[in-house]
């Protein structure tokens, strides 16, 4: 069994995403691993490069600036990185440059590809997520945030990133996946005030046009966590390679969990109601199709 990774980026280290993080953390599970390498302005080629490991191949791609409705230039880098896998690789791990997988979850990672390998229904492997918000002590967990994603696909002629490169499809439908219990850790929005007002200003310029920057994200402009929604403290131990970055953390969240609760709607909080108690998310967008073994 081969499994090629892969990932996009640009300007890693201007916008402090942990792309050395989230490569390495997959890396135990790779044969090969592709990053389609932006045009950038900043060391992120040397980040790549420090990580010193031969199975780390970089591409250099031209993002086209012009693509500013719906992130389609995320989708668009992601497909050249995937187009440069090896022929031979049977699966292919994808992960974002914010992104992490535990180290505890590699071995079953692993036995699932293995398991899965022969059965030509499975064409992907779904995972789940936490999506830290704000710090490394709270994730957020409501109809907000997206519960499930597909990371790993079977390397097949027809894949393609879908929209923003949140997900994939393959000759226009839905992948067949099959849901394995490992999580996604995603740190997009685990920066201090300042940090997640840069964000979302970098963010929204390959979603918006300049005239709906201007009206939505001013100059004057205040980051005030109110799209948190609901956070949950956790518990957990975070992934190895995340460590270092998390001892230099220097903010601390300053938020009222009760408060921000409130702010839920009477519809979102029923809803939200329903999925605690019985698992099921109504209504959910769901751009994978789960296979019933």
């Amino acid at each position: 069994m081969k499994v090629a990774g892969f990932t996009f980026i640009r300007n890693a280290a201007r916008n402090d995403y942990p792309v050395v993080e989230a490569i390495t953390s997959v890396l135990p599970l790779c044969d090969e691993f592709v990053v389609a390498l932006g045009n950038s302005d900043d060391d992120t080629e040397k980040l790549i490069e420090g990580i010193n490991s031969p199975k780390i191949r970089i591409i250099h791609t031209i993002w086209d600036d012009s693509l500013r409705d719906g992130g389609t230039v995320f989708a668009k880098e992601t497909d050249k990185a995937f187009a440069a896998i090896s022929s031979d690789a049977d699966w292919s791990f994808y992960i974002q440059g914010d992104e992490c997988v535990h180290e505890k979850y590699l071995p079953l990672i692993k036995k699932e590809m293995e398991e899965n390998l022969a059965d030509e229904r499975i064409e992907g492997l779904l995972f789940k997520y936490l999506h830290f918000y704000g710090s490394y002590d709270y994730y957020g967990h409501s109809r907000r945030w997206y519960r499930r994603e597909i990371r790993i696909l079977r390397n097949k002629k027809g894949v393609y990133s879908y929209r923003d490169a949140q997900g994939f499809r393959i000759d226009g439908r839905k992948i067949q996946v099959k849901l394995i219990d490992a999580y996604i850790y995603h740190y997009g929005w685990v920066k201090p005030p300042a940090g997640l007002k840069n964000k979302l200003l970098n963010f929204n310029q390959f979603y918006h046009d300049d005239k709906w920057i201007n009206e939505n994200l001013p100059e004057t402009f205040e980051f005030d966590y109110k799209n948190a929604d609901r956070l949950i403290a956790f518990s957990g131990s975070h992934p190895a390679v995340m460590q270092k970055r998390i001892a230099a953390t220097n903010w601390k969240l300053e938020i009222d969990l009760a408060t921000l609760a409130k702010k839920m709607t009477l519809r979102r909080r029923l809803l939200q109601k329903i999925e605690d108690l019985t698992g099921w998310r109504i209504s959910e967008y769901r751009n994978y199709k789960i296979v019933k073994k």
